[in-house]
């Protein structure tokens, strides 16, 4: 399709990327430890479980990152840090019925091979310990900077059932590495996919972004030929957020060398041709997969799902997140642990679990959560089964969104009947345009322009 990318810039504002709604801007204190622990003790275990674990450290700053990490290159750190996530298991364990059944875990970062075999290996033992119960088909997911990882590594992931890993790159173009702090030739990269294949990684993602400095379409061309030299799985092509009012390290860069919005839409469409021309099928707003992954298998069905971890297929399932930052989700309720590490070690030895903030949704946050989430995901939305699963008239219930709407709809990019929305082709372009409309709290944050990052 030929599109007027010039056109699209008018859509380059601020806005979520929904990994959650509400977003985590609406997390307050006002939802309380003693909240949080009912919904804890409260749970039933027969649901099943989604665990993440950060591991936070990194040797040194990616310019790029959005990750809340710790810079370290002191192994005390990190000893210590594992012995604080162990306490927090214990808590945990005897907060609420660990027996349920773990159909997903993740280990993000950080840099979570940062940590030696052997600590990985401790880690994985105390969680097993505390979560005895790991479904055969869990996923088990690791993120992995290729510039840290070694077979003694690969062996401690193979043996605790580790099944997808994800390997961080952004870009193979030398300008581009030099400029956001993170030289890695392809070679390295290569090493790594190839040590993760010999023992038989079921599915490799290869984490890609757009928009970085000095990045043109012809330059990304090159890295998007060498990623698919690699043979992943899947792919994850993100759209770089340029938040330096949070992220101090993100000053470092030359804003002057940040691509526009039209040659960053350019790169994203000629990356959408590049994968779907290639035999990948488009998942969501940012990843990529082969027809026979599950994820691509559960878009068919209308069935992908959306979290802090990003797409997948398992829904209906209770998030848990141990560590620095992390997020836990509920059906009714998300739960973050402090950002700051005195914080967090601080409650642990208080012999309470690290929470800080979060917020527990009303009725319409479930409505307006499982339209955004749909779109998100599936690009389209089953009006009747909202209707059905709320009890709303939906047209009555949305009419202003759908309203804000009309401008979209009269572009093309998104169609309304009164049995589905469903977006085209070129409207996933702006998928998250098209789902602030559902936002009910987008109107508290129009002015500011440090609340989120670009849509386009």
């Amino acid at each position: 399709m030929k599109i007027d990318f010039k056109q699209f810039v008018k859509y380059s504002k601020p806005g979520p990327r929904y990994t959650s709604y509400p977003t985590a801007v609406e997390f307050s204190e006002e939802f309380t430890y003693e909240k949080y622990i009912g919904k804890l003790r409260n749970r039933d275990a027969k649901k099943p479980l989604s665990i993440y674990i950060h591991l936070p450290f990194c040797r040194s700053a990616c310019y790029f990152c959005g990750c809340n990490v710790v810079f370290t290159s002191k192994e005390e750190k990190k000893v210590r840090y594992i012995d604080y996530l162990t306490r927090e298991l214990e808590i945990l364990s005897q907060t609420m019925d660990t027996s349920s059944k773990v159909v997903q875990f993740h280990f993000g970062g950080g840099t979570p091979t940062f940590f030696s075999a052997e600590q990985l290996d401790q880690i994985m033992n105390s969680v097993k310990k505390h979560f005895p119960k790991f479904a055969k088909k869990a996923e088990v997911s690791c993120e992995i900077d290729p510039r840290f990882f070694n077979e003694d590594q690969m062996k401690v992931l193979k043996k605790h059932g580790f099944n997808r890993i994800s390997f961080g790159v952004q870009d193979f173009e030398p300008v581009v590495q030099q400029a956001v702090h993170r030289i890695q030739p392809y070679d390295i990269t290569k090493q790594a996919v190839d040590l993760a294949r010999k023992y038989d990684v079921e599915s490799i993602n290869i984490d890609l972004i757009y928009g970085l400095p000095y990045q043109t379409l012809e330059s990304f061309k090159k890295t998007l030929e060498l990623a698919y030299s690699l043979d992943p799985d899947r792919l994850a092509v993100f759209n770089y957020a340029h938040v330096p009012w949070l992220k101090k390290t993100m000053r470092k860069l030359d804003e002057t060398t940040i691509p526009s919005p039209d040659v960053k839409l350019a790169i994203l469409q000629y990356t959408i041709d590049f994968f779907t021309n290639h035999g990948y099928k488009m998942i969501g707003m940012d990843h990529f997969a082969k027809p026979d992954d599950e994820l691509f298998k559960a878009i068919e069905k209308g069935e992908l799902h959306r979290n802090f971890q990003g797409y997948t297929t398992r829904g209906g399932v209770d998030l848990l997140g141990i560590g620095l930052t992390s997020i836990g989700e509920g059906e009714d309720y998300y739960a973050q642990n402090y950002k700051d590490l005195p914080e967090y070690e601080v409650a642990i030895d208080a012999g309470k679990l690290p929470f800080w903030r979060g917020v527990e949704l009303s009725e319409d946050d479930r409505i307006r959560k499982a339209v955004i989430m749909d779109l998100m995901s599936n690009f389209k939305l089953d009006i009747k089964k909202i209707e059905k699963m709320f009890g709303i008239d939906f047209k009555a219930y949305f009419a202003d969104a759908i309203e804000e709407l009309q401008p979209m709809i009269d572009e093309g990019l998104v169609k309304v009947t009164g049995k589905a929305i469903k977006v085209s082709e070129t409207g996933t372009l702006v998928i998250r345009n098209i789902a602030m409309p559902f936002d009910a709290y987008m109107k508290k944050h129009a002015g500011s322009k440090k609340t989120f990052s670009k849509t386009v």
